[in-house]
């Protein structure tokens, strides 16, 4: 899931997912290589812009680092299992080695409960 040969152009988080389609929540682990905590302070920034427009759109259910500093857990809506990856691969911290393996699971939200009337 490293290699940046097979990153797609365009983005698909540019629109907004069609309302009337159940989101569907995929789990992001990226585990940090020997260099992640170096790295990880010089592509903080494009990681963070990155992720902007993602939660604007309301799809980042959480996100944030694993304070024993093996990695982060980023839990986001997408369209598809693919498109998932492909917002992982595409990662800055992907893309400029600060993750050394990345997992995209496939996740079902049991609590906090949904639409609880925010």
């Amino acid at each position: 899931m490293k290699s940046t040969a097979d990153i797609r152009v365009g983005s698909p988080w540019s629109a907004r997912r069609n309302p009337n389609t159940p989101a569907m929540k995929f789990a992001i682990l990226g585990f940090d290589g020997p260099e992640g905590e170096a790295k990880r302070k010089l592509h903080r920034p494009a990681h963070l812009a990155r992720m902007e427009p993602l939660d604007a759109q309301g799809r980042v259910v959480l996100a944030g680092p694993l304070i024993d500093k093996t990695g982060s857990l980023i839990v986001i809506e997408a369209e598809s299992l693919a498109d998932a990856e492909a917002f992982a691969r595409e990662d800055p911290y992907t893309v400029n080695g600060v993750f050394e393996r990345v997992e995209v699971h496939p996740f079902l939200q049991a609590f906090p409960k949904e639409n609880r009337g925010r």
